[in-house]
C-alpha cells in the first residue's frame, strides 16, 4: 500500500501490478464511514475477489474529529447526540427527508476529486466500481447522481436514502447502473428501513439493485464480502 495526495484528498492505494496501485487496471474506489480512520477499509483489498491487476483506492475524509478515538474522520459532521437520543427512545429516524448541512460541501470536495483524479492517475471510469460504507456510501450515491461519469457499478454498504427531494429527480438519468447494496436488519446506526427505501427508489428509477439483507448490525459480514467480490468481478470483467 502507498499513500498519495490526489485531487486534494489523501488516498491509500493497493493492488495493481505492484501491490501499491500501479498500472492501468480497473479500479475499485471505496469511502469509509463517519468516525473511522482513513485506512478503515484498506484490508478489504486483501480479502475480496477482483479481476487481475485491479487497483484499490481508499480516499480519506478531509474532516478530523476530536472524539477520543484516535484518527477519526468524517465527510460531513453529524449529530451523534441526536442519534444516541433516538436510539435510547426507540425512535427510527427517516433520513430521507433530511439534507445534512455539510452535504453540499462534501459533494463539492468529492466531485473536485473525481474531476482531478484522471489528471494524476490513469483511470477509466467505465472500468471503475465506486462506493463506500455508511456515510461513505451515501456520499458516493450523492456524487454518482450528480455526475455523468460512466461508472461500472455503485456499492452501498450500510447506507440509507438521504435527501430524497434532491436525489429522486436525479435517479432516472442513471437508469441501468448496477448497484450492490447490503444492510443489517439490526443496524442501530442507520435503520434497515432507510436502506429499503433507497433500494426501492433506485429500482423504481430503473437502476439494477443487487440487494443483500443480513442479520446483523452496522457492519460488513463475510458473506457480504463474498457476494461483493462476485459483483466487482462481474462488473469489471464486462
Amino acid at each position: 500500500m502507498q499513500e498519495r495526495l490526489l485531487g486534494g484528498l489523501k488516498v491509500r492505494l493497493a493492488g495493481g501490478i505492484d501491490g501499491v496501485g500501479g498500472g492501468d487496471g480497473p479500479v475499485v474506489m471505496l469511502l469509509h464511514g463517519f468516525g473511522a480512520p482513513g485506512d478503515d477499509l484498506v484490508p478489504l483489498a486483501d480479502v475480496m475477489d477482483a479481476p487481475r491487476e485491479t487497483r484499490w483506492l481508499f480516499p480519506e475524509a478531509p474532516l478530523s474529529l476530536n472524539i477520543g478515538l484516535g484518527d477519526s474522520r468524517a465527510w460531513w459532521i453529524i449529530d451523534f447526540a441526536r442519534i444516541q437520543a433516538d436510539r435510547e427512545a426507540g425512535r427510527i429516524r427517516d433520513l430521507s427527508v433530511e439534507v445534512p448541512q455539510g452535504l453540499a460541501l462534501a459533494r463539492e470536495r468529492f466531485l473536485t476529486f473525481l474531476k482531478e483524479l484522471p489528471r494524476q492517475l490513469p483511470i477509466n471510469y467505465s472500468k471503475t466500481v465506486i462506493g463506500g460504507f455508511s456515510q461513505g456510501a451515501m456520499l458516493t450515491c450523492d456524487a454518482v447522481l450528480h455526475t455523468d461519469y460512466p461508472f461500472a457499478g455503485l456499492v452501498q454498504l450500510s447506507g440509507n436514502l438521504l435527501a430524497q427531494a434532491v436525489w429522486s429527480p436525479l435517479m432516472p438519468k442513471r437508469k441501468g447502473l448496477s448497484v450492490f447494496q447490503s444492510h443489517g436488519t439490526e443496524d442501530d446506526i442507520l435503520p434497515h428501513i432507510g436502506a429499503e427505501r433507497l433500494r426501492d427508489a433506485l429500482n423504481q428509477a430503473g437502476l439494477a439493485v443487487d440487494w443483500h439483507s443480513f442479520r446483523g448490525g452496522h457492519e460488513i459480514p463475510e458473506p457480504v464480502l463474498q457476494r461483493l467480490g462476485m459483483f466487482i468481478t462481474q462488473r469489471l470483467s464486462a
